[in-house]
């Protein structure tokens, strides 16, 4: 059996991470197999990427997708191929949000560049979690490269995820993050659980 592959997406400071954590535990308290793997993913690449400011949009762009070709072939799809659930932080749609509307980078071929990344891999469903710039940057408690960077640059980023969810709505699936934590995990789990049930019915 083929795994179901799910990503979590959203600006700083949405709760991905936090998000993905808990729905990973739920998960495997109801014996499910969860590998939970985030981006990036290559630690001495994460390291360049979270803490060099002096960089190119298009360097900082090939450093995500170097990092995401390895997790793909060496950790996104082994984990499907053995049936698992993968719950990923972060994965295309970032690259296209960040780097394409974030920094202006031309969207069709960044979306060209993911294609080949990953090998056509697109994951079966997408948590996008949405809330305003202005609180996601208040709640953020780290302050890499990509918090350092200007409102106008997070609110860029928003409206290229929402304008992703307006244009896959079958996979992207927009959950408001300004709720309590509480409804945030349970309108995800709603979600995946629709996934999981389709999934099971092919």
């Amino acid at each position: 059996m083929h795994g179901l592959f799910v990503t979590f997406e959203g600006i700083d400071g949405s709760g991905k991470t936090t998000v993905a954590n808990l729905i990973a535990d739920y998960l495997r308290r109801q014996g499910l197999p969860v590998l939970l793997t985030s981006e990036p993913n290559t630690t001495f690449i994460r390291q360049l990427l979270m803490t060099t400011d002096e960089r190119t949009a298009w360097t900082e762009t090939f450093l995500f997708l170097a990092d995401r070709a390895e997790h793909v072939a060496k950790v996104i799809r082994p984990a499907l191929q053995r049936g698992e659930i993968v719950l990923c932080d972060r994965f295309i749609d970032s690259t296209i949000a960040y780097q394409g509307f974030g920094l202006g980078l031309p969207v069709e071929r960044l979306m060209q560049l993911n294609d080949t990344a990953t090998g056509g891999l697109v994951p079966n469903l997408t948590i996008l979690l949405d809330i305003e710039p202005e609180i996601g940057l208040r709640r953020s408690q780290r302050k890499t490269v990509f918090e350092r960077r200007s409102l106008e640059f997070h609110e860029r980023v928003r409206y290229g995820y929402l304008w992703l969810a307006s244009r896959e709505p079958h996979r992207i699936k927009v959950v408001d993050a300004s709720q309590p934590l509480e409804s945030v995990v349970e309108q995800t789990l709603q979600i995946l659980t629709c996934s999981l049930q389709s999934l099971t019915l092919r």
